[in-house]
């Protein structure tokens, strides 16, 4: 009963460190595409106003 207990413990705690890697590995992608935008300019549309003043 005890070796069952022991394996059952050990798949939790392998599967919490692949979730928690995978986790990461997402952070990281995001961080990595947020810093490749930062090499670009502003890529907003111009508005230009062409209404008369009154």
């Amino acid at each position: 009963m005890k070796i069952i207990i022991l394996l059952f413990a050990f798949v939790f705690g392998f599967g919490a460190t692949v979730k928690k890697s995978a986790d990461d590995m997402k952070k990281i992608q995001t961080r990595t595409e947020i810093n490749e935008y930062k090499d670009y300019p502003n890529l907003l549309p111009e508005v230009e106003i062409v209404a008369e003043k009154q």
